[in-house]
């Protein structure tokens, strides 16, 4: 019934026509988890409901009918049964029902009539409650998951009351007629307290950010790029997934293309995401100008047997030291095209092409030019999940320099290259691995912590598969 539904929507805490980048799909296992979880957390939830005040008459032959009012009336006890879920594709949602609920409940009665006022209390407890419901999923305008009620049905097997306190045993003959009031009443009003929550749901989900700012550079936009698709054994949320400049908020000069995320009966849900999401990235950061940086001397290691001095880099370039004798250099590099990752098998791979402009840093402070070198290299990397962090290691598959204009004049770069090629190998990248090496943790959500988790690159994407624990309070939906 709705806790299952609660709980299912719960564990996804996520223009239509375009390809998702991001693609959200929940299990059947996941399905029966949240049926589990919604089942701990609507036992909890009715213990504490208080039903409306409950009002009528009832005749007393030609005295005429007596007035009274059933009020506080809360629930005392409750027997939940295991519910049923089900994805529903007939209606892009979700179907479930509830069959056998008895609950207990306790209350005031209190009758009026003429100037001749009484009261006490009571126990009433239902029988053989059935509750079904179906809702639809759906997107709104702004990218946001909605859900709607598309049909509830409720009927009580029987009813059974006891009056105490005051004249109560002036309602004993009246039971049978009260019985059937009362069933009446409290048999109407649940299917309006279910579409309450359901109400309660889509209030929630409609105030949740479908964009927000993942650090002080990029936001992340996590609208449905289309409706939800649903078959017997899966329901499926494509994001968009891009990832803009906060500042400059360019649409990259490329498109997600579609995927197919292989699916994973045995975990509760599985995420995949394209490598238009890293790109989209990698383009917010070289459209905002980030992808540059300026290296001097003092960023050189003291024991490495190069350094960014006329002197030092005359080795390389023997003019060098002859037209600017005895300076510190400096070297602006920056990336001439967006680097562009790409997923493969078990690998992921990064092409950066950037320009290197080198500096002769003069007596007054005053830089000159010196000669301006194209880079070309390209990156592998493996990433893997352990101990519930995302952990990785990456390696130098191809590094070349070229020269492409010199204020000193023409000189080979075959050796810098090997020289520079070594730094990036022995100095750079060992730090970066261990870097990669500690890991990250997994991202928890305020209601749900993944556990079970696996990462598998393949083709064009990449997906995490998990399982999931829940807890739900009666305070998640206030």
């Amino acid at each position: 019934m709705l806790p299952s539904v609660i709980a299912v929507l719960m564990l996804l805490s996520y223009t239509c026509g375009e390809n998702p980048a991001i693609q959200v799909i929940l299990t059947n296992k996941g399905l029966q988890y949240g049926k589990h979880t919604g089942t701990d957390w609507i036992q909890e939830i009715l213990e504490n409901v208080t039903l409306p005040d409950i009002s009528g008459k009832f005749p007393i032959g030609r005295l005429g009918s007596v007035d009274y009012t059933l009020s506080g009336i809360s629930i005392t006890k409750v027997d939940l049964p295991e519910p049923s879920v089900e994805f529903y594709p007939n209606t892009t949602g979700l179907k479930s029902s509830m069959s056998g609920l008895s609950v207990a409940l306790s209350g005031e009665w209190r009758t009026h009539y003429g100037i001749i006022h009484d009261g006490g209390t009571l126990d009433l407890a239902l029988f053989s409650v059935s509750v079904m419901s179906i809702v639809e999923l759906g997107k709104d305008a702004n990218g946001h998951l909605s859900i709607s009620s598309v049909t509830c049905t409720c009927t009580i097997g029987d009813v059974a009351i006891q009056f105490y306190g005051g004249a109560s045993w002036i309602f004993r003959p009246f039971v049978p007629f009260f019985k059937g009031h009362i069933k009446g009443e409290i048999q109407s009003r649940i299917c309006p307290k279910v579409e309450e929550v359901i109400v309660i749901l889509e209030d929630h989900l409609q105030v949740m950010n479908v964009s927000f700012d993942v650090d002080q550079v990029l936001s992340l936009n996590l609208s449905l790029t289309g409706l939800p698709v649903i078959d017997a054994s899966s329901l499926n949320l494509g994001l968009k997934g891009e990832l803009y400049s906060i500042r400059t908020h360019k649409e990259p000069p490329f498109e997600a293309q579609s995927f197919t995320v292989p699916q994973q009966h045995s975990y509760m849900f599985s995420v995949g995401m394209s490598e238009f999401t890293l790109n989209s990235a990698s383009y917010g950061c070289y459209s905002d100008g980030l992808l540059q940086a300026t290296v001097n001397d003092s960023m050189i290691p003291p024991l490495s047997p190069v350094h960014l001095n006329t002197t030092s880099m005359g080795q390389f370039i023997p003019q060098l030291p002859k037209l600017f004798p005895g300076l510190l250099m400096s070297l602006t590099v920056y990336a001439r095209e967006v680097p562009m990752f790409s997923l493969k098998p078990d690998a992921v791979k990064l092409d950066f092409q950037g320009t290197v402009k080198a500096f002769a840093i003069l007596p007054n402070d005053t830089q000159a030019p010196l000669f301006t070198l194209n880079v070309d290299s390209n990156f592998s990397s493996k990433v893997w999940i352990s101990g519930g962090r995302l952990e990785g290691s990456t390696e130098m598959e191809n590094f070349t320099l070229t020269l492409i204009g010199s204020e000193v004049g023409t000189f080979q770069t075959d050796a810098l290259e090997n020289v520079v090629k070594m730094g990036i190998e022995m100095a750079v990248l060992p730090k970066v691995n261990v870097i990669l090496g500690k890991g990250v943790d997994l991202p928890r959500m305020k209601s749900a912590q993944l556990v079970n988790s696996v990462l598998k690159v393949d083709e064009g994407f990449i997906v995490l598969c998990s399982d999931a624990e829940v807890l739900l309070t009666r305070n998640d939906f206030k």
